[in-house]
């Protein structure tokens, strides 16, 4: 008898394939989408930029979704240990990672990590991108960065630069300058950006390519010079700096930037509609604006547009960490 019923089961679902009766989905389920709390996942310490930025989103997607949107922080080796917590989650779309572009695109070449940032994740949305700004100690007789260039190729070796650590966004931009500019430099890496910035202002390392408004308090009081952004374009906090791609390394472009993602095998409708509710939040003024004032932009887009985009980020931070010998090993 067992059997026989296991056979009409299955003769029922053929004839409704076959008849054209839909069957139920996860597709079937995004209406209802979502029904209990979200957790997003911040992997760096809370008080950051990508935590406060997280917080901006989590509050938006609270309102529009209906549902509280809990902001967890999971840190350690440089977004790894949150990313894979997320990797592992259930593909629900009730787990969320907001990570960096060092996290996302810089890591891949850098650790051994078990995950794939390309195959265990499916991309939602990038978030947003801030330039860099690349300063130097008062005390350094440059003033652009040719002068930076010829003064460096002077003193091959001799200029030292600080950075948050190995494959963050200050040794990952000085080391693509070297590469383009055919320089040398030696790196003095720190417990995060706030002490190679203290760093700079003693004078301890000459130069520093940094978060642009974290740097700006001392720019502005003259404890350091900013002498090129690392963007494509002019920052307009900064509008009388100019680029590094048009102060002669042509097509220098590093921006640290954010994106969000969710475990691979998410239902396409409910990243679709994450995507849709992450673009009424990014354009709202008042976000755009709270976004703005931590000196990013904001991007949005596809969830292709992100994914298109983070393989060519890996592939560009692959030659940058191969060529410039990166290692956390």
């Amino acid at each position: 008898m067992r059997g026989l019923a296991t056979l009409i089961r299955a003769a029922v679902v053929a004839a409704s394939l076959l008849a054209g009766v839909a069957l139920p989905s996860a597709a079937e389920t995004a209406d209802e989408y979502p029904s209990r709390p979200l957790h997003l996942i911040s992997p760096f310490p809370p008080g950051g930029a990508t935590d406060v930025l997280g917080r901006i989103i989590g509050e938006g997607l609270s309102r529009r979704l209906g549902q509280p949107v809990v902001v967890e922080n999971r840190s350690g080796a440089n977004g790894n240990i949150g990313m894979e917590y997320v990797g592992r989650a259930p593909a629900d779309g009730y787990t969320l990672i907001l990570a960096t572009s060092g996290t996302w695109a810089v890591n891949p070449s850098l650790y051994k990590s078990p995950f794939d940032v390309v195959k265990d994740f499916v991309s939602i949305m990038q978030v947003s991108s801030s330039p860099g700004v690349l300063v130097v100690h008062p005390s350094l007789p440059v003033h652009t960065v040719q002068e930076l260039i010829d003064y460096a190729n002077a003193h091959p070796g001799k200029l030292n630069y600080g950075s948050a650590g190995i494959g963050s966004f200050g040794q990952v931009s000085a080391v693509m300058f070297s590469l383009m500019s055919g320089t040398q430099m030696t790196h003095i890496p720190y417990k995060g950006a706030g002490p190679a910035t203290t760093a700079a202002i003693a004078g301890e390392v000459e130069l520093l390519f940094n978060d642009a408004l974290a740097t700006m308090p001392f720019v502005t009081a003259g404890n350091l010079r900013a002498i090129a952004v690392t963007s494509r374009a002019r920052m307009p906090l900064l509008p009388d700096v100019p680029t590094i791609d048009e102060s002669g390394l042509k097509g220098f472009d590093n921006s640290a930037w954010t994106a969000m993602g969710a475990p691979a095998g998410t239902p396409r409708p409910i990243v679709e509609k994450l995507n849709r509710e992450l673009t009424a939040i990014l354009d709202s003024p008042s976000i755009r604006q709270k976004i703005a004032a931590m000196g990013a932009d904001v991007i949005a887009g596809t969830p292709e547009q992100f994914s298109d985009y983070l393989k060519t980020e890996i592939a560009k931070f692959a030659r940058i960490v191969r060529e410039g010998r990166l290692s956390v090993r």
